[in-house]
């Protein structure tokens, strides 16, 4: 059993997202979570050799699509998994911390991103709070019935063709051979997380055919994760946005009390 008490008060959770029901255009604009400007975010920008074209440069989508899978790679090795519920947390602090959430650790990568000119957007999913039951199994009944995920996705630059958005999954687990080949869905269980899970196999919310390429008989349904689905909020120019509109997965006094433990917590 799920609790609906720890959920914030007067929010509608529902609708389309903030561009009145058209797909947003993404940015690669800093905003307070996606701080990339900060010292700590660009040193690191450096360090993944990310860094935006000049004005006069050519955009490489093959180098952008590398360099975000390094991100990808660098976070889930340095940033230390944990229960954060601290959504709206900025980039410098999760990196100063060396810890954060699947959320957090998320918006580094889309940090990143906007730093090396990729734009990014987010799409914003109502989880039923029972895809997390494994990860608390004796705290079942103070789970939230909700969980607020911001799912990001990337505008990938094509030359000769108009520029297409990729979600995490497409990016991260659906255009590598070794994804394909490693495959396996997530169950929510054990030390891997939903974001180390997105560098080997396709995540899917919305029961896409043939999410989970090349990994066997019935492994396809193993990475669809559509039943966890209670609403799609639509797409939002950032996670700002969507957290400004809809809040966090908890309300303000139950993040308090909740992320002095949890934000150290690890995942496993």
């Amino acid at each position: 059993m799920t609790s609906s008490l720890l959920r914030p008060r007067g929010q509608i959770r529902s609708g389309a997202g903030t561009s009145g029901g058209a797909v947003p255009e993404g940015s690669t604009a800093p905003t307070r979570i996606l701080d990339w400007r900060a010292p700590r975010v660009a040193a690191l920008v450096r360090e993944l050799g990310a860094a935006a074209p000049g004005p006069e440069g050519p955009v490489d989508p093959v180098r952008q699509i590398e360099a975000l899978h390094r991100a990808h790679a660098w976070i889930a090795a340095a940033v230390r998994p944990v229960y954060s519920v601290q959504d709206e947390r900025p980039v410098s602090e999760v990196l100063r911390r060396g810890r954060g959430s699947c959320s957090q650790r998320l918006a580094v990568l889309e940090a990143v991103a906007r730093a090396s000119g990729v734009p990014t957007q987010v799409r914003g999913l109502l989880v039923d709070g029972t895809f997390w039951y494994p990860r608390f199994p004796r705290l079942r009944r103070i789970v939230p019935d909700q969980v607020l995920l911001a799912w990001p996705e990337f505008r990938i630059e094509a030359e000769g063709a108009c520029a297409s958005w990729l979600t995490v999954s497409e990016l991260l687990g659906g255009l590598r051979p070794v994804a394909a080949e490693q495959g396996g869905g997530f169950t929510n269980a054990g030390p891997e997380t939903l974001f180390e899970a997105l560098a080997r196999t396709a995540i899917d919310w919305d029961a896409a055919p043939a999410a989970c390429p090349g990994t066997g008989p019935g492994a396809g349904a193993a990475c669809d994760l559509s039943a966890y689905v209670l609403r799609d909020l639509g797409h939002y120019d950032s996670r700002d946005e969507l957290f400004a509109r809809h809040g966090q997965t908890l309300c303000g006094l139950a993040r308090l009390v909740a992320e002095p433990v949890l934000g150290r917590r690890g995942a496993a």
